[in-house]
């Protein structure tokens, strides 16, 4: 590309992480990647000399698959793919472009990969399993049940403030992804988890700064991810648990609970804070294999049928 070329698609790219940071609101851990999938496009257009505002459809599919013959995996090529879109969307709204070229540009095809889930009465199991002599047992009590009882992600959890608890209204406020916030109903059993939590923890020398995280460690700062994974993997292993098992998994656990309890999709969207329904329609394919199972083992003609057999 020519020099002044050049200097254009860095202004547009420039223009574009700006409107990603002002308007979407995104992290700069989301930002760094949506630059990082705009340049493997960026490095394909300057390889093929190519004019990124000029691509059509098949320079795009032809893009797509040397990101296959670069070894990179499926997934990755997907989220790729899902930036490149992202960006020409931009491109078109902005009146760079009159027309989307991405628009019938298909991402690779994915094996469905439904996250483990757990039933209550494991949830349950989990929460029991926990020794309350311990310093920490309590609060890993209080831990598991909000994850449980309101979906929240890991992040979710470890920046939860004293500010953010209206406990006698029953919500908590969450700030999620983007820097979103939203109210989230918690559950009368959380509560009494929680209320035992803070007995130990106004015993505690709170280090400044911290002073308003509803999770701490035993130096009196707040929790990090780390700790929350490990302890959340411990704890299955001390239950027998065979599952394996993450902070996620109890996200995934709540949704699948409200879906199977009759809540409407739209409602577990809203309290799982999910920008797309289709990222929450995942559970509809988790009640659909419990479904299966269920009708396999309970129907009276599958009944009938194994026992022929």
């Amino acid at each position: 590309m020519k020099q002044t070329d050049r200097k254009n698609e860095e202004n547009i790219v420039r223009q574009y992480m700006r409107y990603l940071k002002l308007e979407r609101n995104y992290s700069q851990n989301t930002l760094a990647a949506y630059r990082n999938d705009l340049g493997h496009l960026l490095r394909y257009c300057h390889q093929e000399e190519h004019d990124p505002l000029q691509l059509r459809l098949e320079d795009l599919q032809h893009f797509a698959a040397t990101l296959h013959e670069l070894g990179i995996g499926p997934t990755s090529q997907a989220r790729i793919l899902s930036g490149v879109r992202s960006f020409y969307r931009w491109l078109q709204l902005d009146g760079y472009i009159d027309d989307d070229p991405t628009e019938l540009l298909e991402s690779p095809r994915l094996g469905e990969h439904l996250p483990e889930v757990l039933t209550t009465e494991e949830v349950d199991q989990l929460i029991a399993s926990i020794d309350l002599s311990r310093a920490e047992g309590q609060r890993n009590r209080a831990i598991i049940e909000v994850l449980f009882s309101c979906g929240l992600r890991v992040s979710e959890l470890t920046h939860l403030r004293l500010s953010d608890l209206f406990l006698d209204d029953g919500f908590l406020r969450v700030l999620g992804k983007g820097s979103k916030e939203r109210l989230v109903p918690i559950s009368h059993r959380a509560i009494h988890e929680l209320q035992l939590w803070f007995l130990d923890r106004n015993l505690m020398q709170v280090k400044p700064g911290e002073e308003d995280y509803v999770f701490l460690n035993r130096r009196g700062a707040h929790l990090t991810r780390t700790m929350i994974l490990i302890m959340v993997k411990r704890q299955a292993q001390e239950a027998g648990i065979k599952k394996t098992i993450s902070p996620h998994t109890l996200r995934h656990s709540f949704a699948t609970a409200l879906l199977e309890g009759g809540a409407d999709l739209r409602v577990i969207q809203a309290m799982l804070g999910h920008e797309d329904i289709g990222t929450t329609e995942i559970y509809t394919h988790i009640d659909t294999t419990t479904l299966r199972e269920e009708i396999l083992q309970h129907h009276p003609r599958n009944k009938q049928g194994s026992e022929k057999a």
